[in-house]
């Protein structure tokens, strides 16, 4: 066992007793059994793998077989994963069955931990909300910086260096485009009827 796996089979035991205590995350682990994801770190080496059977999920940092869904984010993204519908809002890259991404994402925000309750038992209530607040705070910074970010590359690329096209200059192209090719349609139609003046 590697190191990270050490690291992740507290996550798995906590992730499996949660989907043993729901419904709902168990019909979804009898849905995906025997589907195999990975998940993978932006810019880096690290990956995961969830083997999923009705029973729960076992997570490995090595696998042999070919996964059914690979999904790729930041760190911040993958954490926000459980939370969020980051499949379809583009912050994560996946490639594979959408359904089996889909239905993975529900199985973990229904086995996602209260992580204020867990840290409760170790460190005391008061201590636990008080971590609890600041992770929310942080989860909210990292989306708001993610959307501003994303804003001000875009404009970037539009206005200043003039990289990518504006939304309206696609619009305009996309309206002469589609002209020209009407104009092309009946230049041929025309062309055609001068061949065949008897049409």
């Amino acid at each position: 066992m590697t190191p990270l796996e050490s690291l992740l089979q507290p996550i798995a035991r906590v992730l499996n007793r949660n989907i043993r205590e729901s419904t709902r995350a168990s019909e979804l682990c009898e849905r995906l059994d025997g589907k195999l994801i990975a998940i993978r770190v932006r810019d880096t080496a690290l990956s995961g793998y969830f083997e999923i059977d009705r029973n729960g999920l076992f997570l490995s940092t090595n696998h042999d077989g070919e996964p059914d869904v690979v999904i790729t984010g930041s760190l911040v993204a993958l954490a926000l994963m459980a939370g969020e519908d980051s499949i379809r809002d583009g912050s994560l890259d996946l490639t594979g069955d959408a359904a089996t991404a889909q239905a993975f994402q529900q199985l973990l925000e229904h086995a996602r931990p209260d992580i204020e309750e867990e840290l409760s038992a170790v460190i005391g209530d008061t201590a636990a909300h008080g971590l609890g607040e600041f992770a929310r705070a942080l989860g909210r910074w990292a989306r708001e910086t993610r959307s501003i970010m994303g804003d001000n590359i875009r404009e970037y690329l539009q206005e200043e260096s003039r990289d990518v096209p504006s939304r309206y200059e696609v619009e305009q192209f996309t309206r002469r485009v589609n002209q020209l090719r009407d104009d092309v349609e009946r230049l041929a139609a025309r062309v055609g009827r001068l061949g065949h003046p008897s049409r």
